[in-house]
């Protein structure tokens, strides 16, 4: 069922006045608010003003996603160095340093 003009200027300004995605939303939360914006957008039938705020809302929660991921990638990082530096021989530490140890 399409909408009328004015119905699409509504959620285009309910996109537009979302809060901030980066200080409220859990990268799951952020995740399937994006699925559900991308599957808006091509099933079509929104004007041109509505599929704007869409796209921008998409934009704004892919950043969140992104900075969760970035994040959780940091920590892993950290987590490997810090198995690293704890075990102290120097060949990498955990499981890596045992596969080199078993190959070498």
């Amino acid at each position: 069922m399409a909408k009328t003009g004015e119905q699409a200027q509504q959620s285009a300004r309910g996109a537009q006045s979302a809060p901030r995605a980066e200080t409220t939303l859990g990268y799951e939360q952020a995740r399937d608010e994006l699925v559900e914006v991308v599957r808006r957008l091509e099933a079509g039938g929104t004007s041109l003003e509505e599929s704007l705020a869409l796209w921008e809302r998409g934009e704004e929660l892919a950043k969140v996603c992104r900075r969760w991921l970035e994040g959780a990638r940091e920590r892993l990082d950290a987590a490997l160095a810090d198995e690293t530096d704890e075990d102290g021989d120097g060949d990498g530490g955990g499981a890596e340093g045992a596969e080199r140890a078993a190959e070498g």
